[in-house]
């Protein structure tokens, strides 16, 4: 699955995001054994882990930032819109009726949408990788936890229900795979 409009799936992108000279040196690297499997795996699991907490604080501010439009341009501005796959009406030009459609239950940031696009992201990225998953769950909860802050406080109902509802189904795919859960949002 791909998430976002942009034409690169995340998940066969270079972890490292180097350049062609760069990621030859680096494939010599892994060859001459200057580099292990062991020291390779981390470094993918710490860039999937830091795409999905930016995935996922970036989905939970433009989702809380329709709720109070004192905050709009603030968050609006830090917000990649592109990255998490909304190409409609910005968001700052909208009346408050079309941003109330925008965070309804058929809308693009309402509770079914937005913790389907947080859940698929873990899911896709994770596949049958138990560490993968329960990082990308970890993500989950540290974005949220970015988006709070730069909320100032508790965000608004609807990012705790898109909350709980993104990691059931991670949950459910962990617990599937004989994982684990140990809850770490209370």
């Amino acid at each position: 699955m791909q998430i976002g409009t942009g034409s690169s799936n995340p998940y066969t992108q270079s972890a490292l995001g180097l350049n062609e000279k760069e990621t030859q040196d680096f494939k010599e690297k892994i060859k001459s054994g200057e580099i292990s499997g062991k020291a390779l795996s981390q470094a993918y699991l710490v860039e999937y882990s830091l795409k999905i907490e930016s995935y996922s604080a970036n989905n939970l501010q433009a989702q809380s930032a329709l709720f109070d439009l004192d905050k709009v341009k603030d968050i609006l501005s830090s917000i990649d819109f592109d990255a998490i796959g909304y190409t409609g009406k910005a968001i700052a030009d909208m009346n408050p009726d079309e941003a109330k459609a925008l965070v309804s239950e058929e809308g693009f940031f309402g509770v079914s949408q937005t913790s389907k696009r947080l859940s698929d992201f873990v899911l896709s990225g994770g596949g049958n990788d138990l560490e993968r998953l329960k990082e990308g769950r970890e993500g989950i909860i540290t974005g949220f936890n970015e988006a709070e802050k730069m909320w100032g406080g508790k965000l608004p109902d609807i990012s705790y229900e898109t909350l709980e509802k993104a990691l059931a189904k991670i949950d459910e795919k962990i617990t599937a795979l004989g994982g684990n859960i140990l809850d770490t949002t209370a």
